[in-house]
């Protein structure tokens, strides 16, 4: 295992994802449960709940060996997620803009999928805290969305941004 400190990606049991990121914190290794406020509609009433970006995984910083570990002890900790014999890391930009994205009240209606990117004109983002990062153009009832491609997860994430945060041309 390299020195450096890494973000992996902790695979957790259904609906244990919260309590694990609890237990990680009360050991003071950091960890990062991204989550979605979104509205529920029951009968009766509506309800802001929050639910995992990412279902059943919690990322974790690994500071040692000892760490890598003992974060396995942790009730409701499965595994490690792994791409064939290499674990799934996250690098610190990846961390940080996934941060961005949840902490910006501008971007709204954020879903997260698995599939990669259809057609789309690829764009730079200008402005606001996700500036720089290349994305798709999805058009969907005159609402643009972008798809931000998180490589080491092989995951995709889709919000709603305004319009005035993209260059005005294109990617080539």
């Amino acid at each position: 295992m390299k020195k450096e400190k890494d973000w992996y990606v902790l695979y957790v049991r259904s609906h244990h994802g919260k309590k694990v990121h609890e237990s990680l914190q009360e050991l003071s290794i950091e960890s990062f449960f991204p989550q979605i406020k979104t509205l529920r509609n029951w009968s009766d009433r509506k309800k802001v709940i929050f639910k995992p970006l990412f279902p059943s995984y919690v990322f974790v910083k690994i500071n040692s060996t000892l760490d890598f570990h003992k974060v396995l002890s942790i009730y409701g900790a499965s595994a490690y997620l792994r791409f064939g014999k290499t674990y799934a890391k996250a690098r610190d930009k990846e961390i940080d803009q996934i941060k961005l994205l949840l902490g910006d009240k501008d971007i709204t209606n954020i879903q997260m999928n698995s599939q990669l990117p259809k057609i789309g004109e690829t764009k730079r983002i200008a402005s606001g805290p996700l500036s720089g990062l290349e994305c798709v153009i999805l058009k969907t009832r005159d609402v643009n969305k972008i798809i931000v491609r998180i490589d080491s997860l092989q995951q995709n994430i889709s919000a709603t941004i305004p319009l005035h945060y993209f260059e005005e041309s294109g990617i080539s």
